[in-house]
């Protein structure tokens, strides 16, 4: 960071003389000498700055990059349009923080308010928090957000992808409510189990559209299965791009809209950081965890921001608060905020249609060789499965340059193709599995 330099020795010795002391061995000097280290660190020297850039291009070069990426399962390749990048890498947005005096922090109150109402528009719900960590994350705190003094069971679809059902695992263990996982049948959830798998303890239902292996779920339909039950809410688990061309989670009656914000700006980036968003109908908006940023008047009636329908209990309560989280991730959002804005509706239409058609392009050129895709309805993911060795065929690809989908076991693949993915390379991964 250009402007945030170490002090220097006499600035330090000036510090130490304003509180009393005369060097940094008096200020630690109440530390008792047994716990203090002795002697050197064993580091190695250190290098002028031209020979840590050979050395860190020297471990660069040992990754392998993809020119064509086939692979989704959670975190999925878009194109990043410059601005957003361009926003971003102002140095004076990446150190910003909310503090707890947040009305000072207007720029940032303002950045996540304009967020919330976008991810609002998008989900169709009335009130956004400020975000979560990630997607599991908002999974797992939206199950805690629906339970009740009577209602202590959460019944999650087998279709919700894996790392986000661990994550709500460990929620529904921490929080001692009774996790049951609705079955799957042919690659979505199973809507009659799920009918008799309904009791009045049932505190909510979640499901993942499109589900983990892309197939897009009977919404409607299992929403109100879930509200046949009082006080049972509906939890959608949503793709943010899928939202420029399908039915909102509200249109699909939900209760929470949740969901990884990854697609919407943010590169793939060896897992992080991303950001899970959470919207929810008015009446549950203070189930929300974290922060919610409102708009108001100060008393000149100039426009203003602030923290607010937080419960304090977040903070200071521990195992006796309803959240843990108290912070969110700003700088993430200001992302989201930023791809949106100059993205606009259309361009996310574009988006998302274009991941649609190539998906189902891909999906029929696999058919016409052999293999065998999905009957139900998919939007940018979905599987193939066929009589040839997963792992084979995907290291055939490897060699061409290509990462190919995700090896679910020896003989089903689950393929994406987003607007990164050409007609040319997705004609050339079928001429290399003919091949192979």
């Amino acid at each position: 960071m250009g402007t945030f330099v170490p002090n220097t020795k006499e600035q330090q010795k000036e510090m130490l003389k304003e509180i009393g002391f005369s060097n940094l061995e008096d200020l630690f000097a109440h530390i008792p000498d047994a716990v203090k280290f002795q002697g050197e660190l064993n580091l190695p020297e250190g290098m002028s700055e031209m020979e840590v850039g050979i050395a860190m291009k020297e471990i660069a070069d040992r990754n392998v990059i993809f020119k064509s990426v086939f692979r989704g399962a959670g975190a999925y390749r878009h194109y990043i349009p410059a601005i957003v990048n361009h926003v971003m890498s102002n140095e004076t947005l990446q150190t910003a923080y909310t503090p707890y005096q947040a009305e000072i922090s207007q720029g940032v109150l303002q950045s996540i308010f304009e967020y919330q109402t976008m991810i609002c528009d998008l989900t169709g719900m009335d009130v956004s928090n400020a975000s979560v960590y990630d997607g599991g994350t908002a999974a797992g705190e939206a199950v805690a957000a629906c339970r009740g003094r009577k209602s202590n069971r959460a019944l999650v679809s087998a279709t919700v992808q894996p790392s986000v059902m661990k994550v709500i695992e460990t929620y529904c263990f921490g929080n001692e409510m009774e996790l049951s996982v609705i079955p799957e049948k042919d690659g979505v959830t199973d809507t009659e189990a799920l009918k008799e798998m309904m009791t009045d303890d049932t505190a909510c239902v979640l499901i993942q559209h499109p589900n983990y292996y892309g197939n897009l779920e009977s919404a409607a339909e299992i929403g109100e299965i879930a509200h046949s039950i009082k006080n049972c809410r509906y939890i959608m688990s949503v793709n943010p791009i899928t939202l420029a061309v399908m039915k909102t989670p509200r249109e699909y009656g939900a209760d929470f809209a949740i969901g990884e914000g990854q697609p919407l700006g943010m590169a793939v980036a060896f897992g992080g950081p991303y950001l899970g968003f959470m919207a929810c109908i008015d009446s549950m908006k203070r189930n929300l965890p974290g922060r919610i940023v409102g708009q108001t008047v100060d008393r000149n009636g100039k426009t203003g921001y602030v923290l607010t329908l937080q419960a304090r209990e977040q903070h200071i309560r521990r195992e006796k608060a309803s959240s843990n989280i108290c912070s969110n991730q700003a700088l993430c959002a200001l992302t989201v905020g930023v791809y949106l804005s100059a993205m606009g509706n259309e361009g996310l239409k574009n988006v998302a249609m274009q991941c649609y058609s190539k998906a189902h392009y891909m999906a029929q050129k696999f058919a016409e060789i052999g293999f065998k895709v999905p009957e139900t309805e998919f939007f940018h993911e979905f599987v193939t499965e066929s009589d040839k060795d997963s792992t084979a065929l995907l290291k055939a690809l490897e060699c061409e340059g290509v990462l190919g989908g995700l090896a679910l076991d020896e003989r089903k693949i689950l393929w994406c193709c987003t607007e990164m993915n050409s007609k040319a390379e997705i004609d050339k991964v079928i001429a290399a599995v003919k091949e192979v």
